[in-house]
């Protein structure tokens, strides 16, 4: 029961649920298995000191006991052979009168086994009469009750058959090593309680400082690189580790918003030289008659300048979002009509296209967004979609699961191996090898960044066949 409310307490204490999946993931940990390690070696120490006391206690009761009675055996043989078989029993007689308190048993028989002396009335049912040393069960009346107590003995053998026995009532001692081993029972179990509790503060210290460094890495993974590993001030091993690891840290943030500037500044840069190109080209392009070479070339030229701006476009509207510039723009938003919208946008192109655009939506699942963004996003990937997949069907679900608002599109293309799934979100990366189809590998950044905008999540998984890409936001109450 203590064991069980200390580790009770410890849970109150650490106040984090631990459930079946908790534990498991405990289970595998380097510091269970030291918490465990330590818990076998304080378990085995506490084991051997118990044993050790109560083997030197009941050792010592019994050297004790057999002392006595051979003192006693040996005194009372010297008093016969000094006053003979009558002095022995007068001496007998003069222990045995009254109540001593020391447990002691004396009986002196005749060789018919007729008490002479003593303090109990007959020879003890079942002892021999021929053994040195005895163990024996004697009646005694206690409080007005019979009780049967345990004795240990010394017989010496007097010429003529006379006997003398001499023993001790060892019950107290028995009482005594019971509780002796009821009290180290009990302290064996608390010590092992407390082993266990201290075993759990231990491991779960070390997970909780090691679950920190985790739960950074996995922050600094989903693009937060401005997080960093707490310190706690002790100076040890885990706080150099976090320095180390926050000094790395700065170094890659300092690399990756150099990098993110640099892309930035030359698509600011470079977008309005272009934006004049493009205007430039079409007053030419007026001037010019119809159907000639250079009306062409320069039409060609146009449609070159608007893939050039619509990737700094691109480039510049991610910077904007990565950097929370429109983070306070929100209002809620109804995910259903944003998908009929985009259904209905796409619904032409995609009949054109030889493909199917289902819809299935769930009404009344609203998030905190902005509808000009979250348009953008999904218009991305049904682009994707119609660009990428060989006819067949889209998909565009709408629903709510475990709190969260979801916004699904799923096609029936080649999909996005694992491998690459993660990759594909980062900027300018296209599976195409050859990379003639048109499109600037912007557009799935792009998405990750309006996601992230609204603290939602956007993964890709397999939709056999085909890609089913899922959005999960916060979802509104209904």
């Amino acid at each position: 029961m203590l064991a069980a409310k200390l580790l009770l307490l410890v849970g109150n204490r650490w106040s984090t649920p631990f459930s079946l999946r908790n534990a498991r993931r405990l289970v595998r940990t380097h510091a269970f298995r030291l918490a465990a390690l330590y818990f076998l070696v304080f378990a085995a120490s506490v084991l051997g000191v118990l044993l050790f006391v109560y083997w030197t206690s009941a050792s010592f009761i019994e050297q004790q006991t057999e002392a006595t009675l051979d003192a006693e055996i040996t005194g009372l043989a010297e008093q016969y052979a000094q006053r003979g078989l009558s002095g022995l029993i007068q001496i007998v007689a003069a222990r045995s009168a009254g109540d001593r308190g020391d447990a002691m048993i004396y009986l002196v028989t005749d060789p018919n086994g007729n008490p002479l002396a003593g303090n109990i009335s007959a020879w003890p049912s079942g002892v021999p009469v021929h053994s040195t040393a005895l163990s024996f069960t004697l009646d005694r009346k206690v409080n007005g009750q019979v009780e049967v107590h345990r004795a240990n003995g010394r017989l010496f053998h007097i010429p003529g058959g006379f006997r003398l026995l001499v023993g001790r009532d060892i019950s107290d001692a028995v009482a005594f090593r019971r509780q002796v081993r009821s009290t180290l029972l009990w302290a064996g179990l608390i010590a092992l309680g407390v082993g266990v509790v201290g075993g759990t503060i231990m491991s779960r210290n070390l997970l909780r400082r090691v679950e920190q460094v985790n739960r950074t890495s996995e922050r600094v993974m989903a693009g937060n690189l401005s997080d960093r590993v707490p310190l706690q001030g002790t100076s040890d091993e885990f706080d150099q580790l976090a320095v180390n690891l926050n000094r790395m840290l700065d170094q890659i943030e300092r690399l990756m918003t150099s990098m993110r500037e640099v892309t930035d500044d030359v698509a600011h840069d470079l977008k309005t030289p272009l934006s004049r190109l493009r205007t430039r080209l079409e007053r030419a392009l007026v001037e010019l008659p119809e159907r000639s070479s250079q009306n062409e070339a320069i039409r060609a030229a146009i449609d070159e300048t608007d893939r050039l701006l619509a990737t700094f476009n691109a480039l510049l509207s991610i910077a904007e979002l990565e950097s929370g510039a429109r983070k306070n723009q929100r209002e809620p938003l109804d995910l259903d009509e944003v998908a009929r919208s985009a259904a209905e946008l796409y619904e032409p192109v995609a009949d054109e296209k030889g493909f199917g655009l289902a819809l299935a939506t769930e009404p009344g699942v609203k998030i905190l967004g902005e509808r000009h963004l979250l348009s953008q996003a999904l218009a991305n990937l049904l682009d994707n979609a119609l660009k990428y997949a060989e006819g067949a069907a889209i998909e565009i679900s709408v629903f709510r699961r475990d709190g969260k608002a979801v916004l699904e599109v799923a096609d029936h293309g080649p999909g996005i191996s694992e491998a690459d799934r993660e990759a594909v979100f980062d900027r300018f990366v296209r599976l195409e090898p050859s990379r003639t189809t048109p499109g600037n590998g912007l557009g799935l950044s792009l998405v990750r960044a309006i996601v992230r905008q609204y603290d939602g999540t956007v993964e890709l998984h397999d939709n056999h066949p085909g890609l089913r890409v899922r959005f999960e936001f916060a979802a509104l109450p209904a």
